[in-house]
Order: structure tokens, then sequence, then C-alpha cells
């Protein structure tokens, strides 16, 4: 995002934006994909790559045990919506509507606080087959039924065809807010690599125990292990465990269709993060205590802070519009100099002077290779698809591990792999440290 007077510029480093997306592939037979969650959260193992060089294998429930008593957890607490709707038109034609974000009102809040009307951007299958009629489905709500109505709005001038689009839903009763119409009329968006429909366990599976802010299409999957009982003992140990918000779009499954890294474009997601996280955040780097990420939308979203500091700088930071972290911005050599907490702090100032008690901005930042970390210490984080911007995301979080021979996440992978782990969503786990120095 340029905006006019802004000087802040985007600067693709050439050596990240050349990584071929074919070294980051492995093979991953489909009987390696877990496709439901083990009964026990927790019971899930767990493979550790510490900061010395060490890997060792346990379980996910001794991670109390495995995190320095004073470390600062990050984890993101938003919730999965039931993105998936299905529709039929009056010949018997199936649409599915896949809710991505919301357009007018465009705010997550005011959108799923709605009545009686409101606008999202939606993928849609079977488009081709959608003209102008308007469709209808019935949806029965605390036992009485309500019309759910979803018309198809005409494409922007200059704005090219695509299987996204805006769709207006609308629905006959002006007491029903447009969350509990969501919660009523769709389904769980499951990840597509299960190929499997959505099951009624996966209404509760496919949310960590944490959820709370409304407004993802895919769940922070490596928040899934955690128990009640395991953030007790973490609290017990010491451990500092805060939210932020990270609403997860469809764009986290998008494949990597470009040779080189530097020809796709990131997905857009939207952050909300409190002033307290934030200053948490800054004590602790300025302290020297460890940051832990929950999951990689943990990570781009305290990845993103220093820069939406920086933004802060030429940007009003009540701007959610304008608070926007370009995929390239954090590769500028411009601003190689620049430390985290010194940027957080300068973001911290700017949000006290202008009465702001959170931050709403937005993130496509690209986290690859070469790519110089400035908050996160340790990641808690699953195992990722092949040729995928999150595994791109592990590798750059182990290059210090790195030998001439192997890249460090290809050692981890061939080692899970070789020891029956199983991947993706409802797979096993790892936590990563990065090299000390």
């Amino acid at each position: 995002m340029n905006q006019e007077n802004d000087n802040i510029s985007e600067a693709p480093a050439p050596q990240t934006a050349h990584i071929r997306i074919e070294d980051y592939d492995y093979p991953l037979p489909d009987g390696r994909i877990a496709l439901h969650p083990l009964a026990e959260r927790d019971s899930c193992r767990l493979i550790v790559s510490g900061g010395d060089g060490s890997v060792e294998e346990t379980t996910f429930s001794r991670l109390d045990s495995l995190l320095p008593p004073d470390a600062l957890m990050i984890c993101n607490e938003t919730r999965v919506i039931n993105a998936r709707m299905e529709f039929h038109k009056s010949t018997g034609g199936r649409i599915e509507v896949f809710l991505l974000e919301p357009y007018a009102p465009s705010d997550y809040v005011l959108s799923f606080a709605a009545r009686e009307r409101c606008i999202w951007t939606c993928m849609i299958g079977n488009l081709k087959k959608w003209k102008d009629e308007t469709l209808f489905k019935n949806v029965e709500i605390e036992g009485r039924p309500v019309t759910l109505a979803a018309r198809l709005l005409p494409l922007a001038e200059n704005e090219a065809p695509s299987a996204t689009r805006r769709v207006e839903f609308s629905w006959d009763s002006p007491d029903v807010t447009f969350a509990t119409i969501v919660e009523h009329a769709g389904n769980i968006p499951i990840p597509p690599y299960l190929k499997r429909a959505s099951e009624a366990s996966d209404l509760d599976d496919y949310q960590t125990v944490y959820s709370r802010v409304e407004g993802s299409v895919a769940a922070p999957t490596a928040g899934l292990h955690f128990t009640p009982e395991l953030f007790a003992r973490l609290g017990a140990r010491g451990v500092d465990v805060r939210k932020v918000t990270l609403h997860v779009g469809a764009g986290t499954f998008q494949p990597v269709k470009s040779a080189e890294i530097g020809d796709h474009p990131m997905h857009t997601e939207t952050i909300h993060v409190d002033i307290d996280v934030i200053r948490s955040i800054a004590d602790a780097m300025e302290q020297g205590r460890p940051v832990v990420a929950v999951g990689t939308t943990s990570v781009r979203t305290i990845e993103s802070l220093p820069w939406l500091g920086l933004l802060s700088r030429t940007r009003p930071v009540d701007d959610a519009e304008a608070m926007h972290v370009d995929q390239w911005l954090a590769y500028d050599p411009a601003y190689e100099g620049e430390t985290g907490v010194s940027l957080l702090r300068e973001l911290l100032e700017r949000m006290e002077n202008a009465g702001l008690d959170a931050l709403t901005g937005s993130t496509a930042i690209m986290i690859a290779p070469g790519f110089k970390w400035r908050v996160t210490d340790m990641m808690v984080t699953n195992f990722h698809q092949p040729q995928s911007t999150l595994l791109l995301l592990v590798g750059s979080f182990l290059e210090g591990f790195d030998t001439p021979e192997k890249p460090r996440w290809r050692q981890i992978y061939e080692r899970a792999l070789a020891g029956d782990y199983r991947f993706l969503s409802y797979g096993d786990a790892c936590l990563f440290s990065r090299r000390k120095s």
C-alpha cells in the first residue's frame, strides 16, 4: 500500500525473491496426513529443535517443562466461522458460497453484529451457473424458521472476473445477527487437503480451546494441541500467556504456483492487538525474556508489529487501512538497522498519543530465508504442506542451523517422516528455537 507523501518504500531482497519453491518440496504420502486429531489434544508427539542445535522427541503435554519459566507466550485467539454455505438454484443446481471477509460493513465485529443485511467477499463454487437469480436457504434458529437470501453483486467497473465475488446476504428476522446466521447456516471449513466432508466432531476439534474472536476460515492449528490443564501448568511455571488476533484467510492454503517466490502474491490478513500486549512484548525483549509464538499466524502478527511501528511514522496509527505491512517491506535494506524493540516503542508512543487501546491493521508479510527476525525467539508449529509459504517461514526460522548438505527444516521433516509422525492440521507438532548467538 503506497500513500501520498509516504516515503516508506518496499523493495524485495533479491536473494529471497529468487528462492525456488521446488527447493521446498518433500514427499508427503496421503497416509501421513492426519484426518482427525487424537482423542486428547496434548497427547500428540512433539519434535524439539533447541537453540543449541539439539533435537529431541517427546509429547506435547510436556511443553510446560520445555519453556523457560520467564517466557512470554503469544497465542492467536481467532475463532473459525462456519464459512462454507450451500445454496441451491430453483432448478436444483448447487452453489457453494465460501465467506472470505466482510465488505459492508468491512469491520468483522460490525458485520457479525449486522441485522437483516450485510455484504461479504466470497469465493463461489459453480459461479458460471449463478447469474441473476437470488438464492434462498431455510435455516432453523432456536426452533423457528429463518429465510436467508444471497444475491450476487455485479462486478465493479474495471474489476476483473474471478471466482471471488461480493455477495449480499439478507434475512427475514431483524432480531437475528449475521453471526447467528453463519453459525446455523454454514459448515466448518476444514482444510481441503483432508479430502473429506466436515463432521460434527470438527465443530470442536477445529477450534482452539481459547478461540474467542470470530473471523477465520481456517484454524491456527498449532493452538489445537493446548488444553486448559496445560495452560494451568504453564501459568504455574511462570509463563506469561497473552493473546493477539489474526483472522486466517483462505489464502493460507494458496499454493505457490510461481517458480520463484518473488512472483508469488502473499495474501493479506487482518490483525488486532491490544496495546498491553504490544507493551508486554517490548518489555520482554528489553528484559531478555524469550518470546514464544504459538503458530505461524502468531508469528506473522508479532513480526509485523515492528513494521507497523515504522509505518506509524508517516501514516495515522488509527487508520486500519493505512496500517498495512506490504509483502517485502521487511527486506528493504534501508531499514536494516531498525531494531524490533525500538520500533515497538515508537508504535506504543503513537498509539498512546492517539488514545488507542488496541491496534487494527493488516499484513501481507512474506517470511522466508533471508528474513531478519526481530521478535520471535521460539515457535510452536505443526508440519506444513510441501511448497507452501508456511514451510518457507519455518525454513527461515531454522536457517541458522542449515548445513551445506541439507537445510535444517529438511533434516527435521525427514526425521519426522521416518518416525511416522502425523502431518498437517490435525497432526503432530514442533517446538523450534532460533540459534543462540
